[in-house]
């Protein structure tokens, strides 16, 4: 039985499907102006390793995760680079793609944009004006009236009333309340637009994800998610607008990830310290990032540090040592290590524990190894097994050992030949000659290891 923690609740409840068996989810995605960062990386690997968890335990999901095609930063950042608007979303897109995929992220089975749902958009803008929930400017914008939303504040916690007297009404005369947001805005000169009832314009921001989310999943579907900095303005907009405009339920679960600091500090440009997927993933395998991800509970704060991600890399080895001896056969304790794994994943998806089940079955493997090999490389098997359902260990173990983001093929060739030469110098009884062999490997920050008369090698 899966519990997840509820933002709406601030509690952990158990999860109830609406029809059983099946999932609707939509999680918030990027915003395609520049390389994705840090937090976008820890986003999307909780919410993949979620949707792998609810598939493995035997759900059919439908994944949603958008793409926003059209913005304020999209507009400004094309008029830096000079290049048309599209040009810079399709560049980006391809990038956040390439990043995705080095962490072992599954495409959603959905990935809408707003420029393909423009239809969609004004059909649900013209229903919240039918219902009085939404009112066209003299300056032909149209405005949410949040005084007419139900509940609005409550996913945040927010005092609406304080943040009503503390707002300026000055930055935009036009607004009923300082607190209304924008549905459609009125072109301006040399911005992309298009046809509305209301004068060419384009959508807000909130109403894309009310609009896209509805089409694709119904109104009233599973599971909403996104980082918990979306919380307030865009879900709690977004749930004004979509009760505003359907009538009964909306989200039955939000789930929110924690935001990444980098060295206990918040991440900004300001500070010097906005690190980039792409960045990391020069110095990092993706799959160490998507460990180190997983070491903190994914609604919880994350700190980046360089130690951290070296301990996720040490880790990672660790488990990919134990999984060389992997077999075919299935353990006798197979059902038991998997019991242990569900029952963490179960209890709000906690990867910090699975992956303590993970650790707790690589050091078994390693002590019966010495006295049943057989019953050792079958658990490996089943650590392999439990590895894949996280998007771990899904490399062959000797690939991935000896691999190194920092090295090239060239030298990863040579080490490759020098371990070779020493295997045959070993066998050759050249003794001096093998031992000068490892002592230099051992300066190039290769770890050997001699057993059953093979030589395995790692990168430290």
């Amino acid at each position: 039985m899966i519990k997840l923690t509820n933002t709406w609740s601030g509690q952990k409840e158990t999860f109830a499907p609406i029809r059983p068996g099946h999932i609707g989810m939509y999680v918030c995605g990027v915003t395609v102006y520049d390389l994705c960062h840090l937090g976008h990386g820890r986003t999307f690997v909780a919410f993949d390793t979620i949707t792998r968890y609810l598939r493995f335990s035997g759900y059919n999901v439908k994944y949603v995760r958008n793409i926003t095609d059209i913005d304020d930063k999209i507009i400004a950042r094309a008029r830096e680079t000079g290049e048309a608007w599209q040009e810079l979303v399709a560049r980006m897109t391809r990038e956040m793609h390439q990043d995705f995929a080095a962490l072992n992220i599954l495409p959603p089975d959905i990935e809408p944009k707003p420029t393909d749902h423009i239809p969609q958009i004004i059909a649900m803008i013209e229903r919240l004006i039918q219902r009085r929930h939404a009112y066209v400017t003299r300056e032909n914008d149209v405005m949410f009236a949040t005084e007419t939303a139900r509940d609005y504040g409550k996913l945040s916690g927010q005092n609406i009333e304080a943040l009503r007297s503390g707002a300026r009404v000055s930055v935009n005369a036009e607004k009923h309340n300082p607190l209304d947001f924008v549905l459609w805005k009125a072109a301006k000169a040399g911005e992309p637009c298009w046809d509305s009832p209301w004068g060419p314009g384009r959508p807000g921001w909130h109403i894309e994800c009310s609009a896209m989310n509805s089409y694709h999943l119904g109104t009233h579907f599973d599971i909403h998610g996104g980082g918990s900095d979306l919380i307030f303005p865009h879900h709690e907009n977004e749930i004004a607008q979509s009760t505003s405009a359907h009538d009964g339920p909306y989200v039955n679960y939000w789930m929110h990830t924690g935001m990444v600091t980098v060295e206990q500090e918040k991440m900004s440009k300001s500070l010097n310290n906005f690190l980039t997927l792409r960045a990391m993933l020069q110095q990092y395998d993706g799959e160490v990032l998507r460990l180190f991800y997983m070491t903190g509970h994914y609604h919880k704060p994350l700190n980046f540090s360089q130690g951290n991600v070296d301990a996720a890399r040490s880790s990672l080895t660790r488990l990919y040592s134990v999984c060389r001896l992997a077999s075919d056969s299935p353990s006798a304790q197979h059902e038991h290590w998997l019991a242990c794994f569900q029952q963490a994943m179960d209890d709000d998806f906690n990867t910090p524990k699975a992956l303590a089940v993970l650790f707790d079955l690589a050091r078994l493997i390693n002590q019966t190894f010495v006295s049943d090999p057989d019953e050792a490389a079958a658990l490996a098997a089943t650590l392999k097994q439990l590895g894949n359902v996280l998007g771990l260990l899904c490399h062959k173990p000797e690939e991935w050992l000896q691999s190194n983001p920092l090295w090239d093929p060239t030298q990863l060739d040579t080490i490759a030949a020098r371990v070779k030469e020493r295997e045959e110098a070993r066998q050759n009884h050249e003794w001096a000659r093998a031992d000068a062999l490892r002592l230099w490997l051992e300066e190039q920050g290769v770890e050997l290891e001699d057993k059953g008369g093979k030589t395995h090698w790692k990168v430290r």
